[in-house]
């Protein structure tokens, strides 16, 4: 699971999205597990005769609330239960996998051609953030301080650890009734050789490392400060985000976009707008593209459905539209995600693609 979903955080899927493992025992060994977009009977049949214990299913098994989880109840209760009682998790990316770079939204651009792309909606990528500490110690004290805050975590800068900053300086302070001053007297202001130390905290390590800064100081009062610090954002064409307004690095005809699309995804297309013309802009978005589009002005629409009115309009306007299917817009890309797998901790598994898995529609 940490490996999928280093591929595809979490915290990129859209809000309304039912991204994650879904069922399961986190802690449960496995040594096989399965890719399909849709969980269907026919899926779960062919995850147990290959000993699968994991399933990741692109579209949520489970997204609206279900009414139950019993053997005889309606397909998508049925379903979930073989899962559970065959000891198999459920886990999907959904959103999570369109959004991150290298996802299903850059594939289906570059089945459109080469060139750089944005997001249509660029999501607000809320990593956990990381703290600077800033604590200030006595000369002697300063190199046990920063011993045992890199010791509890801190200190690391990408391929580099054991990171700090110090300068030099003076501190002062005077100890009221009851303090047990370490340097200086009750009621005398004193003055100390000090220097100030700056180290990184990443995101989780800010109580171990506080406990071990004031383990280590020799004050009974330490001072330091907890920085908060904020991403440095991403250049546009490395943002991720729903949907990819794609820029041509050079112009095509209506007629080149098609067969590029029909080559890539291997299915028949619905298409509308001009029948030539010069596109140098394609907004791409996998399964259902309509609502996302209307963010976005481009010469070309690729998605896999969008409601007829929306459709009418943009070749009105002298768009060009091409629909692919909904599915048929985000299945072809499994083999390429399982490559991605494999490439990481979770190659060492079985992984296999559904060969059940199947648009629920048919062309006749």
């Amino acid at each position: 699971l940490d490996a999928v979903r280093s591929l595809a955080p979490e915290r990129l899927a859209a809000p309304w999205d039912r991204v994650g493992l879904q069922a399961g025992d986190p802690a449960a060994k496995i040594s096989a597990a399965m890719l399909c977009i849709d969980l269907t009977d026919a899926v779960v049949e062919e995850a147990v005769e290959a000993g699968c214990g994991l399933i990741v299913a692109y579209h949520p098994p489970v997204f609206s609330p279900l009414r139950g989880l019993r053997a005889d109840g309606g397909w998508a209760e049925r379903r979930v239960w073989r899962c559970v009682r065959g000891g198999i998790a459920l886990y999907s990316p959904h959103t999570a996998l369109d959004a991150v770079r290298s996802g299903v939204c850059d594939w289906l651009a570059g089945c459109c051609g080469a060139g750089p792309s944005v997001p249509i909606e660029p999501v607000a990528d809320a990593s956990p953030l990381a703290h600077k500490l800033v604590v200030f110690a006595p000369e002697a004290a300063a190199e046990a301080v920063l011993a045992a805050v890199w010791d509890a975590g801190a200190g690391e800068q990408g391929r580099y650890d054991r990171c700090a900053f110090g300068s030099a300086g003076t501190g002062g302070f005077r100890p009221l009734e009851g303090a047990d001053p370490a340097v200086g007297e009750v009621g005398r202001r004193a003055e100390v050789a000090e220097r100030r130390l700056e180290v990184l905290v990443p995101a989780g390590r800010e109580r171990a490392v506080v406990a071990a800064l004031r383990a280590a100081h020799p004050y009974e009062e330490p001072a330091f400060d907890l920085l908060r610090l904020e991403p440095e954002p991403p250049p546009a064409t490395e943002a991720a985000g729903a949907g990819r307004l794609l820029t041509l690095d050079e112009p095509v005809a209506a007629e080149v976009l098609h067969e590029r699309l029909r080559g890539a995804l291997g299915v028949p297309l619905k298409v509308g707008g001009p029948a030539g013309g010069s596109i140098r802009t394609v907004a791409v978005c996998p399964g259902s593209g309509g609502k996302l589009f209307e963010a976005v002005d481009a010469d070309a629409y690729v998605t896999g459905e969008m409601q007829h009115h929306q459709a009418l309009d943009l070749v009105q306007r002298g768009r060009s539209v091409v629909l692919a299917g909904h599915t048929h817009t985000e299945r072809p890309y499994l083999p390429l995600y399982r490559e991605r797998i494999l490439a990481t901790a979770a190659g060492g598994l079985d992984w296999r693609v559904s060969a059940a898995d199947a648009a629920p529609l048919r062309t006749i």
